[in-house]
């Protein structure tokens, strides 16, 4: 149950429900495949979409790589990553750089426009780096679960590469995400299926966290903000993204086609295209929705 404006749910369902689409003959919230089954690994995270509008994900074809989308059925080998590299999470800033959660490395990896690679941070006190964050700064938060002991932490990195721990000694620590107006950093810990909000600074430092949602099954995965602040959730073993208003309000339930979302994209010409990578099936999933994504317009998606 949530743990905001719980008694408001049917307000806001009915308040989303109500808007209109302008998206053509395209329905929305209807779950559909981009990219089929096999493609990618069992392994398929990322995703991120580039200033030119074009989707990139971890481990096309083999762990260790970076799959470019271009469009429906169209995914080409971008680039392997070094040896002892594997990818989860991608973020770009406005420069064009992709910035890599490199879970076996230890490392969150930068790849600038020529496709060389970089490891932007290291830190030995890491466990596995796993989603990213960017703020309009350009500061990157970083997720990092400790899977094996149901523990997590997350750290703050700078655009010269320096760390700092900014949480310790919390659940196992997976989607991260900063609300539109940079004010609130959002954290999910998968196996206990809750997500945080931290108040965030100028700085990109961040106060006392404050409960936001929780679940009572399935797990939680990766998180991304449209345009008005909602927060979009890959539900892990559910087949389904939850939105979330930014008081905390269950808005909606979109179902998709596969039972294991990872991570969430915003793209399209408009910025409203959701794209969903889908492990086990190695495809990535895509629905319309109302609102563009929150970096569309600062092309940092």
């Amino acid at each position: 149950m949530p743990i905001r404006h719980a008694m408001i749910v049917s307000a806001g369902l009915s308040l989303l429900a109500s808007c209109a689409s302008h998206q053509g003959a395209t329905s929305l919230y209807q779950a559909q495949d981009w990219i089929t089954d096999g493609v990618f690994t069992d392994g398929v995270e990322g995703p991120a979409v580039d200033r030119d509008g074009v989707l990139f994900a971890v481990n096309f074809a083999q762990q260790g790589t970076i799959g470019q989308v271009s469009g429906r059925d169209k995914a080409i080998l971008y680039l392997t990553l070094p040896e002892g590299s594997t990818g989860n999470g991608i973020r770009f800033d406005p420069q064009g750089n992709m910035y890599i959660a490199d879970y076996t490395g230890h490392n969150v990896l930068k790849v600038s426009p020529d496709k060389s690679v970089a490891v932007l941070a290291h830190n030995p006190q890491m466990h596995q780096p796993n989603d990213l964050a960017i703020s309009d700064s350009g500061v990157l938060f970083a997720s990092d679960p400790d899977w094996q002991n149901s523990q997590g932490q997350v750290w703050r990195i700078s655009p010269d590469g320096q760390t700092q721990l900014l949480r310790a000694n919390m659940g196992t620590t997976n989607g991260i995400e900063v609300s539109p107006d940079n004010r609130t950093l959002y954290v999910n810990e998968s196996v206990q299926r809750r997500i945080w909000a931290f108040p965030l600074d100028e700085e990109g430092m961040t106060g006392t966290p404050e409960l936001f949602y929780e679940f009572t099954d399935h797990g939680l995965d990766g998180m991304r903000c449209d345009e008005n602040g909602n927060l979009y959730v890959a539900r892990y073993g559910a087949g389904e993204v939850v939105i979330l208003s930014p008081q905390g309000q269950l808005l909606r339930k979109v179902e998709l086609k596969g039972q294991y979302p990872t991570n969430i994209a915003f793209g399209g010409q408009d910025g409203k295209r959701v794209f969903v990578t889908m492990q086990k099936r190695g495809a990535i999933e895509t629905f319309i929705t109302e609102h563009a994504g929150r970096a569309f317009n600062r092309h940092t998606l």
